[in-house]
């Protein structure tokens, strides 16, 4: 891939530590892009291109010196409006918040800044990234770059989009019901959203007055064009906030298996409660069928749980935790219920926490939808929780979009989304690796492997135009 935008960031930030590209010359191709294709994308939503150059003339300067290096030093990227940076409005994407500019980072991005990122501009997302389309009062609609009429998913919409056209090396992304997952299968890149706790979520901004508590199931993670940026990116941001360092120490297990023919694993594709959408089911079985044919064992095993409930408990969850977005008077309901209700839930969800803990004793992934369909068109027509979707000439509910996102978001665990093939219509498709609590290399190593068995990220078309 002769283009430098769209290399994966592990190659782009070897380059520029050797001096073959500098990282004004990539910034330069970054800003090109941007110019090119964000007039009809809306993914990028600010830019500072005075303050990026000077950053990535100062990088430059440093490897002509010789001085030590971050592993992303002198790499250009956007990062989602959803969190706190330092000097950047940060909006969250509401009006609420349209003129905030914080005078501190959220420590994840501290955590890039060590690294030697350039950051060159934010992305795109809903309203206190509460949906999983990308749109808001303060700037407007994403549009997906396989086809425009479509949403980039949420609520990590941008940020798909930004690393999907090369208009950013990779993104932070963050996810309490599948924000990074479903925007990463819609826009055909790579996501991981992490075990829970894993990446300090300080400074997520989800209200008009901030964050500093750690959201029940929410996470930050990051989308990448290729599995190994998704590992890099994730050792660089995880670790306890800066006030717990003192007693916590993160030390995340090696992978259970690197390689096909030591992987166990198990399928859970299709429930009959929320049925996905065939066109999809088929791109996921193939995927299931080329790693057992690479020499993988197929395990026929599952949870011990009811799907529905499980699903419909951690939608619980995350609507008492985003009621904190919610007006009083708001007409979706996030803002009803009792602390009382919330805290039973919880008591449910745990229990499922247990019933997964005891299926990674036996397997070491399980791989399941990201979404029961590919992108779907633009629909803001009525409140959430009033939506449908048409899905294989069916009307669903809005939420079946995210029942197997929120499932497994709700249970903790990691999940590492990569793609594996398109659709009829042309639209990608990414399937979900599973692993257990804190195995979060295992589900990284398999989604590696189906990467090398199935091609991983290829770039939209239209970027050939």
């Amino acid at each position: 891939m002769d283009d430098i935008t769209l290399w994966p960031t592990h190659r782009q930030a070897a380059a520029i530590a050797k001096g073959e590209l500098a990282s004004r010359e990539l910034l330069d191709a970054q800003l090109a892009r941007i110019e090119a294709v964000n007039p009809a994308l809306n993914a990028v939503v600010s830019v500072d291109v005075e303050r990026a150059r000077m950053a990535a003339g100062a990088a430059d300067d440093a490897v002509a010196r010789g001085e030590p290096i971050g592993p992303l030093h002198g790499v250009p990227v956007t990062l989602k409006d959803a969190y706190e940076v330092a000097g950047w409005t940060s909006t969250g994407g509401s009006t609420q918040r349209s003129g905030h500019v914080p005078d501190r980072d959220a420590p994840a991005v501290a955590a890039l800044r060590q690294a030697g990122i350039v950051l060159l501009g934010r992305t795109n997302v809903p309203e206190w990234s509460g949906d999983l389309q990308t749109y808001n009062d303060v700037f407007g609609v994403t549009n997906n770059p396989w086809d425009t009429s479509r949403t980039p998913g949420g609520s990590s919409g941008g940020a798909g989009v930004a690393v999907a056209t090369g208009m950013s090396s990779f993104e932070l992304g963050t996810d309490i019901g599948g924000s990074i997952r479903v925007p990463a299968a819609f826009n055909g890149v790579c996501g991981h959203k992490p075990t829970w706790g894993v990446v300090s979520t300080a400074g997520y901004l989800d209200h008009a007055a901030g964050s500093q508590m750690a959201r029940a199931v929410n996470v930050f993670g990051p989308l990448a064009r290729s599995v190994d940026d998704l590992e890099i990116v994730l050792d660089v941001v995880a670790g306890p906030h800066p006030r717990h360092t003192r007693a916590w120490r993160l030390e995340l297990p090696p992978a259970r298996a690197t390689t096909a023919d030591g992987i166990r694993f198990a399928t859970w594709f299709d429930e009959p409660s929320c049925p996905t959408d065939p066109a999809v089911l088929t791109l996921l079985e193939a995927a299931a069928g080329a790693l057992d044919a690479a020499g993988a064992t197929l395990m026929d095993d599952r949870p011990d749980l009811d799907w529905s409930e499980a699903a419909w408990t951690a939608v619980t969850t995350i609507m008492g935790e985003i009621s904190v977005s919610a007006e009083e008077d708001d007409p979706t309901g996030f803002a009803d219920g009792s602390h009382r209700d919330w805290l039973l839930a919880q008591e449910v969800r745990l229990r499922h926490v247990d019933a997964w803990a005891q299926l990674f004793e036996r397997v070491d992934v399980l791989l399941a939808p990201v979404c029961v369909s590919a992108a779907f068109p633009h629909d803001q027509s009525q409140p959430l929780g009033d939506r449908t979707v048409r899905i294989a000439g069916r009307d669903r509910n809005y939420l079946d979009l995210i029942l197997w996102t929120t499932m497994i978001g709700g249970a903790e665990l990691p999940s590492t989304v990569v793609p594996v093939g398109r659709t009829p219509d042309g639209l990608p498709v990414g399937i979900q690796v599973i692993g257990g609590h804190g195995d979060d290399r295992t589900t990284l190593a398999v989604a590696r492997v189906l990467e090398g068995l199935l091609g991983g990220y290829e770039p939209p078309p239209s970027l050939a135009a």
